[in-house]
């Protein structure tokens, strides 16, 4: 009687942590203590994404979907060592191997999270490219999932091409070039089309 009465208790306590506007303070929370610049990331990466969701039109429930994605995209990083995210983009194969597998850590998190499931695929394969040569499973073109190519786009420009990232010091004509060049081999050319729209 007492376990029966104490698994009950267990499954309450899940309940009540179900919803997202819970448990995305909690997360970002970590990720702040973890890294101040992967928390700033997160979030601009989350305004760039809806910025391009809101461009292609789609539902509002699906944009609000892929913000909370984009603000979660890199939650597996909290597996990662901070001396191998101090290192990037120039990291040793084995480190590589440990900052790939952010994208499976982070979904895994959140796998047994009733309310996240179905943003799940997109942090799982936001690191997929349009070409096939992403990880973690190479998915191709429109087999990986919208918001996933959405927040693709959105983490390569603020992480890499942004102008106002203090180390990639770019134009904004420069950063629209380097989209485009990537348009059709990295990622989805309509993604990219939107992105470069909202930017204006």
């Amino acid at each position: 009687m007492y376990m029966l009465s104490l698994m009950q208790a267990v499954e309450n306590g899940a309940n009540a942590a179900e919803t997202l506007q819970e448990i995305v303070p909690i997360l970002m929370r970590l990720i702040e203590l973890k890294n101040l610049k992967l928390y700033l990331h997160s979030q601009q990466v989350a305004n760039y994404a809806v910025s391009i969701a809101a461009k292609m039109r789609l539902p509002r429930d699906e944009i609000e979907r892929i913000r909370v994605a984009a603000i979660l995209h890199d939650v597996g990083q909290l597996t990662v060592p901070n001396a191998v995210l101090a290192k990037l983009p120039y990291l040793s194969t084995r480190e590589q191997s440990v900052y790939k597998n952010h994208c499976n850590a982070g979904s895994a998190m959140l796998e047994n999270i009733p309310a996240c499931q179905e943003i799940i695929p997109y942090i799982r394969y936001h690191h997929e490219r349009w070409d096939g040569k992403g990880y973690p499973k190479r998915l191709k073109g429109v087999n990986i999932p919208l918001g996933a190519r959405i927040i693709a786009v959105a983490n390569h420009y603020d992480r890499f091409i942004n102008p106002c990232t203090q180390h990639w010091v770019k134009t904004k004509k420069e950063a629209v070039r380097e989209l485009n060049d990537h348009s059709g081999t990295a990622f989805d050319h309509e993604v990219v089309k939107a992105f470069v729209d909202s930017l204006g």
